[in-house]
């Protein structure tokens, strides 16, 4: 089971990550318990060794002689030699922050590279987003210290799906600026088309899709899609997003829904973190995984310079999350 467990261990899949827990622990955890899997599997059948044992010879009580006879070798037993599995390759793409909870893809052995490849690829991410308006924080979070409280009596769904509008339009403007592409050549407006127009080097957090999925006072619900994005940069948006509105907001909740192609259908419950569930994983994505790295990176080879795999995955300078201040005052 050893040896054949680990042959399908390697690609990529995706687990759920809850609230409060620590993307490190996370990985540890899922790493244990594959662990555990493999050296649980039923260990092969001893190698038997013939061996020549002193004894008397039948009839007689004085002399003696050596009779051959089969034994096992337990050298190799798990108990003399130990586990035979003590540590492997995972690896952790995107991350979450600890308040952060969602889509989460893992990578094992070959798969680690794949990870590399979902990075060059520079794919979007769909995150809803949970505010709460009337109040400020330190950190753009509902459990933050609080720095200002504001009434919210005067805002509405058409004021904030007006805002909302100017964020993605502004932030479209910005996604052609940043990826480099002559707009009037065939070859972009093909890329265009099939939805590949991104930028392919480091840049600010760029939203390509922004809506409101339910409006109720003094809490308000996002749906972003986003590229290069930190999950501070979502609860500042947040914030600003308050500003605009003539008021405050903090952040209460970041979900990420769709990390590339993987979605929530796709993350493994904690329960689910067990070898044969991630094997099941592995295997049922590893034909979408080829298609969609393919579809992704094959158009942008000849056009753009891939970074180098030892960039960082996520913007570490963080920008205006409205992406330009013409949004101020609209």
């Amino acid at each position: 089971m050893g040896s054949v467990g680990l042959l399908r261990l390697h690609g990529l899949f995706a687990v759920y990550k809850p609230p409060g827990l620590k993307w490190k622990h996370l990985r540890n955890t899922v790493e244990m318990q594959l662990l555990k899997g493999l050296n649980d599997g039923k260990p092969p059948a001893a190698e038997q060794r013939v061996r020549f044992l002193l004894g008397p010879v039948e009839g007689s009580q004085e002399e003696l002689t050596l009779t051959a006879t089969s034994a096992p070798t337990l050298a190799n037993h798990p108990l003399v030699r130990g586990p035979a599995f003590t540590s492997l390759k995972v690896g952790v793409g995107h991350l979450l922050d600890i308040q952060s909870s969602g889509v989460l893809v893992l990578g094992v052995g070959h798969g680690c590279r794949l990870l590399t490849d979902m990075y060059d690829a520079h794919l979007t991410k769909d995150y809803t987003v949970r505010g709460l308006l009337g109040k400020a924080t330190d950190d753009f979070c509902e459990d933050g210290r609080l720095v200002e409280k504001t009434t919210y009596d005067h805002v509405t769904r058409e004021k904030l799906d007006r805002i909302l509008s100017v964020i993605q339009g502004s932030h479209q403007k910005a996604l052609v600026m940043y990826s480099n592409l002559n707009l009037k050549t065939q070859e972009a407006y093909e890329m265009a088309v099939r939805g590949l127009v991104r930028p392919m080097n480091k840049s600010p957090m760029l939203i390509t899709g922004i809506r409101c999925l339910h409006f109720a006072p003094p809490e308000f619900l996002l749906e972003v899609q986003c590229i290069h994005e930190t999950q501070k940069q979502l609860r500042k948006l947040v914030h600003e997003i308050g500003l605009e509105l003539k008021t405050t907001a903090v952040c209460s909740q970041v979900r990420r829904t769709r990390d590339g192609f993987f979605t929530l259908d796709d993350a493994l419950l904690r329960t689910q973190w067990d070898l044969h569930s991630i094997q099941d994983a592995i295997q049922a994505s590893a034909p979408r995984v080829a298609a969609e790295l393919e579809k992704n990176l094959r158009p942008l080879l000849g056009t753009q310079q891939l970074p180098g795999p030892g960039q960082p995955w996520d913007s570490a300078e963080p920008s205006s999350a409205l992406g330009l201040e013409s949004c101020t005052g609209h």
